[in-house]
This record gives C-alpha cells, sequence and structure tokens, in this order.
C-alpha cells in the first residue's frame, strides 16, 4: 500500500460522534491500522474540554488524527488527507465531477445537517435556554429530515448513485451518510420515507469495514 507506513495512527473519538464515525469507517476503507483514544464527550464536564485535550485540539472537538508528529482535525479534511496519502483504496472518485457530487453530499450532511444537532447546540439549548428534551429532540428530527429529503432527492434514481452513493465501491459519501443515519434513527426520525438512503445503509453495514466503525462496536462504548 503507498503512503508512509512507519507513523503511527491515533484516533481520538468518542463512541457516538458521527464525525469520529466517519473517519473510522474511513480509516477500515483504506486498510490502516490506528488505535482509539476515547474522548468522553460528556463525562466530567466533557473530556474534550480538558487542558491536556485543547492542547491536541483547540476546538475542543473530536475527532483528531494523529499521524506521526502531524495532528489532524475536521473529519471530511482528514477524509481527503487520508486520499493523497494513501492513494489506494481511493474513498474519492476518478473524475472531478464525481467529485465533487461525492464532496457535495458529504457536506450536505457535515455541513447543514450536522452542526445543527451537535451536542454542543444541545447543551447550549438546555443550558442557557432551559429548552426542554422533547423540543430539542423535534429540533434534531426536523433539520434531519430537511435534509434527508435533498439526500433522498439527490442519491435516487441518480445515474452516478450504484450500490453506494457513488457507484459501486463505498466512499466519502457513505462514511458521511451512515454515522448521520444512525443520528436520526437515535433520535427517532422515520426512515421509511427514505427509501435509497435507507437501501444504501443496508448495503454499507453488510461491510466490515462499516461494522468494524458502528458506535456500539467502539471500545468507549455504553
Amino acid at each position: 500500500m503507498g503512503g508512509p507506513k512507519f507513523d503511527k495512527l491515533q484516533l481520538y473519538s468518542y463512541w457516538r460522534s458521527s464525525a469520529a464515525y466517519r473517519v473510522r469507517i474511513g480509516l477500515n476503507l483504506k486498510g490502516l491500522d490506528y488505535e482509539i483514544i476515547p474522548v468522553h464527550l460528556v463525562r466530567d464536564g466533557g473530556q474534550q474540554h480538558a487542558p491536556e485535550y485543547r492542547a491536541i485540539n483547540p476546538q475542543e472537538l473530536v475527532p483528531t488524527l494523529l499521524h506521526g508528529q502531524r495532528r489532524l482535525t475536521q473529519s471530511l479534511s482528514i477524509l481527503e488527507y487520508l486520499d493523497e496519502v494513501w492513494p489506494d483504496r481511493p474513498l474519492l472518485p476518478a473524475t472531478a465531477r464525481e467529485r465533487q457530487r461525492a464532496r457535495a453530499l458529504g457536506l450536505l450532511v457535515a455541513c447543514d445537517i450536522h452542526p445543527l444537532n451537535n451536542l454542543r447546540v444541545l447543551q447550549y439549548f438546555e443550558r442557557e435556554w432551559h429548552v426542554p428534551q422533547p423540543e430539542r429532540d423535534g429540533w434534531v428530527r426536523h433539520w434531519i429530515e430537511a435534509g434527508f429529503r435533498v439526500a433522498e432527492l439527490q442519491l435516487a434514481d441518480h445515474p452516478s448513485t450504484g450500490t453506494y452513493c457513488d457507484g459501486d465501491t463505498p466512499g466519502f459519501s457513505d462514511c458521511c451518510l451512515i454515522p448521520q443515519i444512525y443520528n436520526a434513527r437515535r433520535h427517532g426520525v422515520d426512515m421509511t420515507a427514505y427509501p435509497a438512503l435507507c437501501r444504501i445503509e443496508a448495503e454499507c453495514l453488510a461491510l466490515p469495514e462499516f461494522d468494524a466503525a458502528r458506535p456500539e462496536n467502539q471500545p468507549d462504548a455504553h
């Protein structure tokens, strides 16, 4: 496999973090060995806020990927880094047009859905505005459903959609979509409205690389 092998990969991760979940899938699809270092986002007031972790990632977010002396943040940029350093088993498609589509699908999740439902947003609602749990859950479902309606339209019957989001090889878009579907199910979103998404989810989760990345299969799962 191409790319430097001598630098150890360590992933600061939280089992339920969809951003960390994306990177776990990408690392697995690349066939790369890595060590999980759990960062509990709730315990002790959030271990991501501890000075030791802030020194690693000033944003106080997961994931952070350590590649030797390099400290890599932001899940989508990490996925692209993996493709550039280890070009075998590419996560992004071969043509500019298809790569743009894959990135657009990934950004739909990572920029339009996920930030509105991030733990720190929900904690702010609770702490500062005392928003009750049912209203917070409704907020989460609303923005997931708004994004999924678009994703369904972009994936259903599109000529570039195959077994997976982009053809018949799992990659970048799937790394982003599957963790968001996990979040959707956890928050009670009715997924029957999104048959294309559910079909792709089933195909992905049947693969060992996706199965190993599932939240319930992580060393810090509880």
